[in-house]
Protein backbone atom coordinates (compact mmCIF):
# COMPACT_ATOMS: atom_id res chain seq x y z
CA UNK A 1 0.00 0.00 0.00
CA UNK A 2 2.93 2.42 0.17
CA UNK A 3 4.79 1.41 -2.73
CA UNK A 4 3.99 4.92 -4.49
CA UNK A 5 4.62 6.65 -1.41
CA UNK A 6 7.18 9.85 -2.06
CA UNK A 7 9.09 11.15 0.86
CA UNK A 8 8.72 14.47 2.34
CA UNK A 9 10.63 17.25 1.99
CA UNK A 10 12.49 17.77 5.53
CA UNK A 11 10.92 20.00 8.12
CA UNK A 12 12.64 23.91 7.20
CA UNK A 13 14.12 24.18 10.50
CA UNK A 14 14.54 20.93 12.35
CA UNK A 15 15.94 19.17 8.68
CA UNK A 16 18.46 22.16 8.96
CA UNK A 17 19.32 21.50 11.97
CA UNK A 18 19.94 17.75 10.84
CA UNK A 19 22.28 19.09 8.18
CA UNK A 20 24.21 21.24 10.67
CA UNK A 21 24.87 18.17 12.85
CA UNK A 22 26.05 16.26 9.44
CA UNK A 23 28.94 19.37 8.59
CA UNK A 24 32.35 18.29 9.83
CA UNK A 25 33.56 21.78 9.78
CA UNK A 26 34.82 22.91 13.18
CA UNK A 27 34.53 26.22 12.82
CA UNK A 28 30.69 26.16 12.21
CA UNK A 29 27.51 28.38 13.81
CA UNK A 30 24.46 27.62 13.98
CA UNK A 31 21.74 30.88 14.12
CA UNK A 32 18.81 28.56 12.46
CA UNK A 33 17.28 26.83 15.91
CA UNK A 34 15.12 28.79 18.45
CA UNK A 35 16.54 28.22 21.90
CA UNK A 36 18.72 30.10 23.45
CA UNK A 37 22.27 29.78 24.42
CA UNK A 38 25.51 31.27 26.50
CA UNK A 39 28.32 32.53 26.02
CA UNK A 40 29.92 29.04 25.85
CA UNK A 41 27.21 27.86 23.44
CA UNK A 42 25.55 25.68 26.14
CA UNK A 43 21.57 25.83 26.23
CA UNK A 44 22.13 25.92 30.17
CA UNK A 45 19.51 23.82 32.51
CA UNK A 46 18.36 26.25 35.09
CA UNK A 47 19.42 26.38 38.40
CA UNK A 48 15.89 27.04 39.68
CA UNK A 49 15.06 23.93 37.52
CA UNK A 50 17.15 21.70 38.80
CA UNK A 51 16.52 22.53 42.21
CA UNK A 52 12.35 22.32 41.40
CA UNK A 53 13.25 18.24 40.29
CA UNK A 54 15.26 17.52 43.04
CA UNK A 55 12.52 18.34 45.28
CA UNK A 56 9.94 16.23 42.74
CA UNK A 57 11.95 13.17 42.82
CA UNK A 58 12.61 13.51 47.15
CA UNK A 59 8.57 13.67 47.35
CA UNK A 60 7.37 11.92 43.81
CA UNK A 61 5.28 8.62 45.48
CA UNK A 62 3.23 8.39 41.80
CA UNK A 63 3.27 8.30 38.09
CA UNK A 64 -0.70 8.19 37.73
CA UNK A 65 -2.18 10.12 34.96
CA UNK A 66 -2.82 13.82 35.29
CA UNK A 67 -6.23 15.00 34.28
CA UNK A 68 -7.36 15.62 30.58
CA UNK A 69 -6.46 19.25 31.37
CA UNK A 70 -3.80 19.05 33.83
CA UNK A 71 -3.33 19.49 37.19
CA UNK A 72 -5.30 22.53 38.58
CA UNK A 73 -1.10 22.77 40.59
CA UNK A 74 0.02 23.84 37.30
CA UNK A 75 -3.10 25.59 35.62
CA UNK A 76 -3.86 28.50 38.38
CA UNK A 77 -0.34 29.59 38.56
CA UNK A 78 0.48 29.52 34.88
CA UNK A 79 -2.84 31.63 34.00
CA UNK A 80 -1.51 34.11 36.74
CA UNK A 81 1.81 34.13 35.27
CA UNK A 82 0.47 34.84 31.60
CA UNK A 83 -2.46 37.08 32.36
CA UNK A 84 -1.68 38.79 36.15
CA UNK A 85 -3.54 37.40 39.04
CA UNK A 86 -4.54 40.92 39.32
CA UNK A 87 -6.94 40.89 36.22
CA UNK A 88 -10.69 40.88 37.23
CA UNK A 89 -11.25 38.18 34.36
CA UNK A 90 -9.71 35.55 36.48
CA UNK A 91 -12.01 36.54 39.40
CA UNK A 92 -14.65 36.25 36.94
CA UNK A 93 -14.09 32.60 36.02
CA UNK A 94 -13.64 34.03 32.66
CA UNK A 95 -10.26 32.44 32.18
CA UNK A 96 -9.42 28.84 32.25
CA UNK A 97 -6.08 26.96 31.32
CA UNK A 98 -4.92 23.21 30.27
CA UNK A 99 -2.07 21.94 30.40
CA UNK A 100 -0.48 20.54 27.14
CA UNK A 101 2.93 19.17 25.31
CA UNK A 102 4.61 22.59 24.09
CA UNK A 103 2.79 25.47 22.63
CA UNK A 104 3.00 23.91 19.32
CA UNK A 105 0.67 21.52 21.01
CA UNK A 106 -1.47 24.31 22.45
CA UNK A 107 -1.93 25.99 18.82
CA UNK A 108 -2.89 22.40 17.57
CA UNK A 109 -5.05 22.07 20.13
CA UNK A 110 -6.72 25.66 19.61
CA UNK A 111 -6.66 24.60 15.91
CA UNK A 112 -9.07 21.35 16.69
CA UNK A 113 -11.39 23.67 19.02
CA UNK A 114 -12.02 26.09 16.26
CA UNK A 115 -12.20 23.53 13.67
CA UNK A 116 -14.44 21.83 15.46
CA UNK A 117 -17.18 24.25 16.74
CA UNK A 118 -16.74 26.46 13.25
CA UNK A 119 -15.35 23.87 10.04
CA UNK A 120 -16.04 27.43 7.64
CA UNK A 121 -13.45 29.81 10.21
CA UNK A 122 -9.99 30.43 8.48
CA UNK A 123 -6.68 31.36 10.60
CA UNK A 124 -5.10 34.72 9.50
CA UNK A 125 -1.55 34.23 9.80
CA UNK A 126 1.15 37.62 9.67
CA UNK A 127 3.58 37.41 6.49
CA UNK A 128 6.04 36.25 7.47
CA UNK A 129 5.32 33.84 10.44
CA UNK A 130 6.81 31.00 12.03
CA UNK A 131 7.57 28.15 9.42
CA UNK A 132 5.60 25.90 11.44
CA UNK A 133 2.38 27.49 11.88
CA UNK A 134 0.76 26.99 8.42
CA UNK A 135 1.71 23.59 9.02
CA UNK A 136 -0.33 23.48 12.27
CA UNK A 137 -3.54 25.10 11.21
CA UNK A 138 -3.33 22.96 8.07
CA UNK A 139 -3.15 19.97 9.89
CA UNK A 140 -6.18 20.87 11.92
CA UNK A 141 -8.33 21.27 8.59
CA UNK A 142 -8.13 25.48 9.39
CA UNK A 143 -8.28 27.37 5.96
CA UNK A 144 -5.16 29.88 5.42
CA UNK A 145 -5.08 33.42 4.94
CA UNK A 146 -2.20 36.42 5.44
CA UNK A 147 -1.88 39.52 6.70
CA UNK A 148 0.68 42.24 5.85
CA UNK A 149 3.26 42.74 8.61
CA UNK A 150 6.60 43.60 7.77
CA UNK A 151 7.11 46.57 5.41
CA UNK A 152 9.62 47.24 2.67
CA UNK A 153 11.52 49.44 4.96
CA UNK A 154 12.50 46.80 7.53
CA UNK A 155 9.60 48.13 9.95
CA UNK A 156 6.37 46.66 11.03
CA UNK A 157 4.07 48.52 8.05
CA UNK A 158 0.92 48.85 11.04
CA UNK A 159 -1.39 50.90 8.26
CA UNK A 160 -1.20 47.89 6.18
CA UNK A 161 -1.71 45.73 8.90
CA UNK A 162 -4.85 47.22 10.27
CA UNK A 163 -6.49 47.77 6.65
CA UNK A 164 -6.65 44.17 6.98
CA UNK A 165 -7.49 43.04 10.04
CA UNK A 166 -11.11 45.17 9.93
CA UNK A 167 -11.87 43.57 6.89
CA UNK A 168 -11.48 40.44 8.25
CA UNK A 169 -15.07 38.69 8.24
CA UNK A 170 -16.41 37.66 11.80
CA UNK A 171 -15.72 34.70 13.10
CA UNK A 172 -12.02 33.94 11.48
CA UNK A 173 -9.63 33.68 13.72
CA UNK A 174 -6.39 36.11 13.66
CA UNK A 175 -2.95 34.69 14.90
CA UNK A 176 -0.94 37.32 16.64
CA UNK A 177 2.68 37.15 17.78
CA UNK A 178 2.07 38.34 21.52
CA UNK A 179 5.66 39.28 21.35
CA UNK A 180 9.56 38.73 20.03
CA UNK A 181 7.24 38.28 16.76
CA UNK A 182 9.27 35.27 14.89
CA UNK A 183 11.21 35.85 12.08
CA UNK A 184 10.91 39.39 12.34
CA UNK A 185 11.84 40.21 15.89
CA UNK A 186 9.07 43.38 15.43
CA UNK A 187 6.84 43.95 17.83
CA UNK A 188 3.88 46.42 18.01
CA UNK A 189 4.37 49.23 20.47
CA UNK A 190 2.12 49.79 23.24
CA UNK A 191 -0.07 52.35 21.21
CA UNK A 192 0.12 50.48 18.01
CA UNK A 193 -1.26 47.04 20.24
CA UNK A 194 -4.42 49.60 21.05
CA UNK A 195 -5.18 50.41 17.48
CA UNK A 196 -4.67 46.00 16.59
CA UNK A 197 -7.43 45.45 19.72
CA UNK A 198 -9.73 47.74 18.65
CA UNK A 199 -9.43 46.50 14.26
CA UNK A 200 -9.84 42.65 15.73
CA UNK A 201 -12.95 43.80 18.15
CA UNK A 202 -14.61 45.65 14.89
CA UNK A 203 -14.26 42.86 12.20
CA UNK A 204 -15.10 40.51 15.05
CA UNK A 205 -12.46 38.40 14.55
CA UNK A 206 -11.72 35.95 17.29
CA UNK A 207 -7.66 36.75 18.45
CA UNK A 208 -5.52 33.52 18.95
CA UNK A 209 -2.13 34.61 20.81
CA UNK A 210 0.82 32.74 20.16
CA UNK A 211 2.76 33.86 23.84
CA UNK A 212 6.12 31.59 23.22
CA UNK A 213 8.73 34.30 24.56
CA UNK A 214 7.16 35.93 27.62
CA UNK A 215 9.61 37.51 29.62
CA UNK A 216 12.48 37.52 26.64
CA UNK A 217 11.65 40.85 25.22
CA UNK A 218 11.04 43.75 28.11
CA UNK A 219 9.70 41.91 31.01
CA UNK A 220 7.59 39.22 32.12
CA UNK A 221 4.38 41.73 32.67
CA UNK A 222 5.86 44.31 30.09
CA UNK A 223 5.73 41.26 27.65
CA UNK A 224 2.12 41.38 28.03
CA UNK A 225 0.97 44.53 26.57
CA UNK A 226 -0.88 43.49 23.83
CA UNK A 227 -2.82 40.31 25.28
CA UNK A 228 -4.05 42.86 27.90
CA UNK A 229 -5.31 45.41 25.72
CA UNK A 230 -7.02 42.19 24.08
CA UNK A 231 -8.73 41.47 26.99
CA UNK A 232 -9.78 44.36 28.05
CA UNK A 233 -11.70 44.79 24.99
CA UNK A 234 -13.92 41.51 27.22
CA UNK A 235 -13.99 39.76 24.24
CA UNK A 236 -13.95 35.70 23.53
CA UNK A 237 -9.50 34.93 22.71
CA UNK A 238 -7.11 32.08 23.14
CA UNK A 239 -3.54 32.53 24.21
CA UNK A 240 -0.69 30.02 23.22
CA UNK A 241 2.13 29.80 25.71
CA UNK A 242 5.18 28.28 25.98
CA UNK A 243 7.64 27.47 28.64
CA UNK A 244 10.62 26.30 26.61
CA UNK A 245 12.26 29.22 26.25
CA UNK A 246 11.66 31.09 29.16
CA UNK A 247 12.39 28.09 31.21
CA UNK A 248 14.69 26.57 29.10
CA UNK A 249 12.52 23.54 29.26
CA UNK A 250 12.77 22.50 25.27
CA UNK A 251 12.88 18.94 25.56
CA UNK A 252 10.19 18.53 28.31
CA UNK A 253 7.32 19.93 26.09
CA UNK A 254 5.98 22.30 28.53
CA UNK A 255 3.02 24.90 27.29
CA UNK A 256 -0.56 26.06 28.17
CA UNK A 257 -3.69 26.81 26.40
CA UNK A 258 -6.15 29.45 27.58
CA UNK A 259 -9.76 30.50 27.16
CA UNK A 260 -11.34 33.16 27.60
CA UNK A 261 -14.46 33.38 27.13
CA UNK A 262 -17.22 36.43 26.99
CA UNK A 263 -18.73 35.12 30.49
CA UNK A 264 -17.96 32.60 32.85
CA UNK A 265 -20.62 30.02 31.24
CA UNK A 266 -18.73 30.60 27.60
CA UNK A 267 -15.40 29.72 29.12
CA UNK A 268 -16.82 26.54 30.82
CA UNK A 269 -18.46 25.33 27.43
CA UNK A 270 -15.42 26.12 25.45
CA UNK A 271 -13.28 24.40 28.16
CA UNK A 272 -15.77 21.24 27.80
CA UNK A 273 -14.61 20.82 24.07
CA UNK A 274 -11.28 21.47 24.34
CA UNK A 275 -10.71 18.68 26.57
CA UNK A 276 -12.54 16.81 24.25
CA UNK A 277 -10.09 17.83 21.33
CA UNK A 278 -7.22 16.89 24.14
CA UNK A 279 -8.80 13.44 24.81
CA UNK A 280 -8.41 12.38 20.78
CA UNK A 281 -5.57 13.69 20.63
CA UNK A 282 -3.11 12.96 23.08
CA UNK A 283 -5.37 12.32 26.12
CA UNK A 284 -3.39 13.80 28.53
CA UNK A 285 -0.27 16.21 28.96
CA UNK A 286 2.97 14.99 29.84
CA UNK A 287 3.93 15.29 33.82
CA UNK A 288 7.48 15.95 34.70
CA UNK A 289 8.07 19.76 32.86
CA UNK A 290 4.36 20.89 34.28
CA UNK A 291 5.57 19.37 37.87
CA UNK A 292 8.76 21.57 37.54
CA UNK A 293 6.40 24.61 36.36
CA UNK A 294 4.50 24.39 38.87
CA UNK A 295 6.87 23.91 42.08
CA UNK A 296 8.92 27.12 40.91
CA UNK A 297 5.75 28.95 40.92
CA UNK A 298 4.23 27.98 44.28
CA UNK A 299 7.30 29.06 45.83
CA UNK A 300 8.28 32.57 46.50
CA UNK A 301 11.71 32.19 46.78
CA UNK A 302 11.82 29.92 44.02
CA UNK A 303 9.85 32.28 41.27
CA UNK A 304 12.19 35.31 42.56
CA UNK A 305 15.26 33.39 41.43
CA UNK A 306 13.69 31.84 38.35
CA UNK A 307 12.42 35.77 37.21
CA UNK A 308 16.22 36.98 38.00
CA UNK A 309 16.96 34.43 35.41
CA UNK A 310 14.61 35.16 32.68
CA UNK A 311 16.24 38.71 33.03
CA UNK A 312 19.99 37.31 32.84
CA UNK A 313 18.93 35.89 29.68
CA UNK A 314 16.58 38.78 28.64
CA UNK A 315 19.86 41.04 28.89
CA UNK A 316 21.75 38.49 26.92
CA UNK A 317 19.73 38.79 24.09
CA UNK A 318 19.48 42.13 23.80
CA UNK A 319 23.04 42.75 24.66
CA UNK A 320 23.79 40.56 22.06
CA UNK A 321 21.78 42.25 18.98
CA UNK A 322 23.62 46.01 19.86
CA UNK A 323 26.85 43.92 19.68
CA UNK A 324 25.59 42.44 15.94
CA UNK A 325 24.73 45.79 15.01
CA UNK A 326 28.11 47.22 15.58
CA UNK A 327 29.93 43.96 14.43
CA UNK A 328 27.60 44.58 10.95
CA UNK A 329 28.49 48.57 10.78
CA UNK A 330 32.44 47.81 11.76
CA UNK A 331 32.39 44.82 9.02
CA UNK A 332 30.62 47.43 6.57
CA UNK A 333 27.09 45.21 6.02
CA UNK A 334 24.46 46.98 4.65
CA UNK A 335 21.09 47.43 6.22
CA UNK A 336 18.80 49.54 8.06
CA UNK A 337 20.84 49.20 11.08
CA UNK A 338 18.69 51.00 13.26
CA UNK A 339 15.46 48.97 12.83
CA UNK A 340 17.51 45.70 13.66
CA UNK A 341 18.60 47.22 16.95
CA UNK A 342 14.72 48.01 18.20
CA UNK A 343 13.86 44.47 17.67
CA UNK A 344 13.16 42.54 20.52
CA UNK A 345 13.34 38.25 21.25
CA UNK A 346 15.48 35.79 20.09
CA UNK A 347 15.18 36.60 16.11
CA UNK A 348 15.33 39.09 13.06
CA UNK A 349 15.00 38.86 9.67
CA UNK A 350 17.91 39.96 7.91
CA UNK A 351 17.08 41.09 3.85
CA UNK A 352 19.06 37.99 2.65
CA UNK A 353 17.45 35.85 -0.02
CA UNK A 354 17.51 32.13 -0.44
CA UNK A 355 20.57 32.31 -2.72
CA UNK A 356 22.42 34.18 -0.03
CA UNK A 357 21.69 32.47 2.77
CA UNK A 358 22.67 29.17 0.81
CA UNK A 359 25.88 30.99 0.13
CA UNK A 360 26.48 31.82 4.57
CA UNK A 361 25.53 27.71 4.61
CA UNK A 362 27.87 26.66 1.85
CA UNK A 363 30.57 29.29 1.87
CA UNK A 364 31.07 30.20 5.13
CA UNK A 365 29.40 27.33 7.62
CA UNK A 366 26.60 29.77 8.94
CA UNK A 367 23.64 28.14 9.40
CA UNK A 368 20.07 30.69 9.39
CA UNK A 369 16.60 29.82 8.91
CA UNK A 370 14.94 30.49 5.10
CA UNK A 371 15.61 33.79 3.87
CA UNK A 372 17.12 34.89 6.63
CA UNK A 373 16.10 34.53 9.93
CA UNK A 374 18.83 34.83 12.82
CA UNK A 375 18.93 33.72 16.10
CA UNK A 376 21.37 36.41 17.83
CA UNK A 377 20.91 34.20 21.12
CA UNK A 378 23.29 31.96 19.07
CA UNK A 379 26.10 34.81 18.83
CA UNK A 380 29.33 34.53 20.77
CA UNK A 381 32.38 36.31 21.56
CA UNK A 382 33.77 33.82 19.28
CA UNK A 383 31.79 33.59 16.38
CA UNK A 384 30.08 36.67 16.48
CA UNK A 385 32.93 38.26 13.85
CA UNK A 386 33.08 35.52 11.39
CA UNK A 387 29.56 35.80 11.33
CA UNK A 388 29.74 39.80 10.67
CA UNK A 389 32.10 39.23 7.92
CA UNK A 390 29.82 36.58 6.16
CA UNK A 391 27.01 38.23 6.07
CA UNK A 392 28.90 42.11 4.82
CA UNK A 393 30.79 39.01 2.27
CA UNK A 394 27.29 37.63 0.89
CA UNK A 395 25.31 41.21 0.85
CA UNK A 396 28.24 43.67 -0.58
Amino acid sequence: MFADLEPRAPDSILGLMDRFRADDRPDKVSLASGVYVDESGVTPVLDTVREAEARILAEQTTKVYKPIGGDPAYNGPVRDLVFGADQPALADGRVQTVHTPGGTGALRVAGDLISTIDPTASIWLSTPTWPNHPQVFSAAGLPLRTYPYLGHDGELDVDALLGVLRAIPAGDVVLLHACCHNPTGIDPTAEQWELIADAVTEAGALPLLDFAYQGFADGLVEDAKGLRALLARERTMFVASSFSKNFALYDERVGALSIVGADADETATLLSHAKAAIRSNYSTPPAHGGEIVATVLADPELTERWIGEVGTMRDRINGNRARFVEGLRAAGAPGNHEALLRQRGMFSLLPLGEERVARLRDEFGVYVVGAGRVNVAGLTTDNLEPVCQAITAVTS
